[in-house]
């Protein structure tokens, strides 16, 4: 069995797909630990499939999981996880931001004896003010208002023991957050600074959209702050509710012609609906997250695994 499985999904990766490999080669080989790489094909479509097909069939050490359709990052990530053999798992993105080379930094702190080894972005190469401004923002506030600590600045760029693999193979959520989640097992866990590069070639596979949608993954499943957050509004609007009733009659003996009208109802009936529907908005937005947990579906359908593997890794 390996020592060092490296897990890549792989979303339309083309262009980087043969430098990923070469990198990654002289890396590992220059560690003199046997290992393993993982791609997960994450339903791509621009060739990427038949690229990993053929490096697989070059180098025995390279194992495909091909997904039957696209299934998002986390959980090609998870895929990977689930077929990997090593004693522990390097998780790295297809298009080198994250530099091969660190990994060997990776290594040293694992055989120190820490079981969680996490890369922390000192620098990022080629990223917009905006990127960068949004990206600051995501981590911290997933920070502060999350129960578990997750690190600032840091990606799924890392590596896990064994042990840890194993504990995060059995939490098979659907919207998976997996820095968090690494975060939440414990163990011994430190930090490794690095300097993101530039992409190699091609498109981020993270714009805004799903930058949004990874941190409400994040929110809703490690924090209950949006449903207390709903709580104090209604709180909120309670107050200014019993506040605004001696005003209004002292207003109203005052003969004062603000307060005669329809004008104070329709505001007061707007800020009370509007309160209402952000409180049913986020408890909706818990509850299809229940619902999707609830059907039992498998995470992923794979329809192509390395061989000898058992496809019913799900």
């Amino acid at each position: 069995m390996p020592e060092i499985s490296v897990v890549v999904p792989v979303f339309n990766e083309a262009c980087c797909l043969d430098a990923l490999y070469h990198r990654l080669c002289a890396v590992m080989d220059s560690s003199h630990l046997d290992w393993e790489l993982i791609l997960v094909d994450d339903g791509s479509g621009d060739g990427s499939t038949d690229i990993i097909r053929g490096l697989a069939e070059q180098d025995s050490r390279v194992r495909p999981v091909i997904f039957a359709r696209n299934f998002g990052h986390q959980i090609a990530v998870t895929a990977g996880l689930d077929y990997s053999r090593g004693q522990a798992v390097v998780i790295i993105d297809a298009d080198l931001q994250d530099p091969p080379e660190v990994i060997l930094e990776l290594i040293a702190k694992w055989r120190e004896g820490y079981q969680v080894v996490y890369a922390v972005r000192k620098e990022r190469e080629g990223e917009s003010w905006f990127k960068l401004a949004t990206a600051s923002l995501f981590y911290r506030l997933i920070y502060r208002i999350t129960d578990v600590k997750i690190p600032l600045d840091t990606g799924d760029f890392r590596l896990m023991d064994r042990q840890v693999v194993q504990v995060l193979n059995t939490m098979r959520e659907r919207h998976r957050f997996l820095r968090g989640m690494s975060a939440w097992v414990g163990f011994r866990q430190i930090g490794v600074p690095y300097k993101r590069a530039a992409r190699f070639g091609g498109e981020t596979k993270y714009p805004f959209r799903k930058m949004l949608r990874l941190a409400l993954n994040a929110i809703t499943g490690f924090s209950y702050f949006p449903l207390q957050l709903a709580t104090y509004l209604g709180f909120l609007a309670a107050g200014v509710s019993i506040l605004a009733i001696p005003v209004v009659v002292i207003g109203r003996l005052a003969g004062s012609k603000a307060f005669f009208g329809q004008a104070t109802t329709l505001i007061a009936v707007l800020f009370l609906g509007g309160v209402q529907l952000i409180s049913l908005g986020i408890v909706g937005e818990y509850l299809g997250r229940v619902y999707d947990e609830v059907k039992g579906r498998p995470l992923y359908v794979v329809s192509e695994v390395p061989k000898q593997e058992d496809a019913d890794q799900t």
